[in-house]
């Protein structure tokens, strides 16, 4: 049986609770899925202290400690030094990560093919995920990202992720880049890209947003506003999840029927957070 749960913190606004359970009972699996707030630091002594869990889902900030706690760790997520999925078996935890399946799978839902140069926002786990997913597509003839973003120290960890590809690092004020290239992905925190409203003008790339708290991002609202293609923080969420729920299982899935059935349930759960 599936014992699960996600951790991290904060994780009161974590939508994956509703969305497994939805998913499992669609699949007809007996399981149980909790959330668990738990702090930098804390992972080693909550897992020694829940040994009926078998089923993890990881977010912020646990997906890099989480290599420190894992007898095994996935080659993927060795490359970008990040893990959002912990699965027990014979006592032992096992480490990957579904965030670079989960953006790729969002493009395909989308039909959105990559060619020409892309825009990161961010440089975190996040960011180091979606590059992976773009240095692992070999239908793209020029692998050129652009990131903006306000740790230079990551910068190699970037390019560890996405060793095929070629990376333009530029300061936090060069925000008119959102309006020349043909994909931006903001992997940014919350309200950390607000401010980019500002400088769109006559963008003519699609947009890809990872959060879905809060909803929806202002930046995301003015992209809808202007007309452009975007997809949201809600499809990422339900694609890395439904590659974890195949883990957790040990089955492969209908993933276009459960996509719908999960992001159905997650705008419910949207539009009656922002109704209150």
């Amino acid at each position: 049986m599936i014992h699960g749960a996600v951790l991290g913190s904060p994780i009161s606004h974590s939508l994956s609770p509703q969305l497994h359970k939805v998913a499992y009972d669609f699949l007809k699996i007996n399981a149980d899925y909790n959330r668990h707030e738990v702090k930098s630091g804390d992972l080693p002594k909550f897992l020694s202290s829940h040994p009926e869990l078998n089923s993890l889902s990881l977010t912020m900030p646990l997906k890099e400690e989480a290599l420190l706690v894992a007898d095994v760790v996935s080659p993927i997520s060795l490359q970008i030094n990040s893990g959002n999925t912990l699965s027990k078996k014979d006592g032992k935890w096992s480490l990957t990560t579904t965030d670079v399946e989960g953006f790729r799978m969002a493009l395909v839902a989308h039909d959105v093919k990559l060619d020409g140069s892309v825009l990161i926002i961010g440089s975190g786990a996040t960011a180091r995920a979606v590059v992976a997913a773009i240095d692992s597509d070999e239908t793209i003839q020029s692998r050129q990202i652009n990131v903006i973003h306000r740790n230079p120290d990551r910068a190699p960890a970037m390019r560890q992720a996405a060793p095929a590809s070629e990376f333009i690092f530029h300061d936090w004020n060069s925000r008119k880049l959102l309006n020349e290239v043909s994909l931006i992905v903001n992997t940014s925190p919350a309200g950390a890209a607000d401010l980019f409203c500002d400088d769109l003008s006559k963008p003519s790339g699609i947009y890809f947003e990872a959060l879905y708290n809060p909803w929806p991002t202002p930046l995301l609202k003015k992209f809808n506003e202007l007309g452009q293609q975007t997809i949201d923080g809600i499809d990422l969420l339900v694609h890395q999840g439904i590659s974890q729920i195949e883990i957790f299982t040990g089955d492969k899935v209908d993933r276009r029927a459960l996509s719908q059935i999960m992001r159905s349930k997650a705008m419910e759960l949207l539009t009656q957070s922002t109704e209150r």
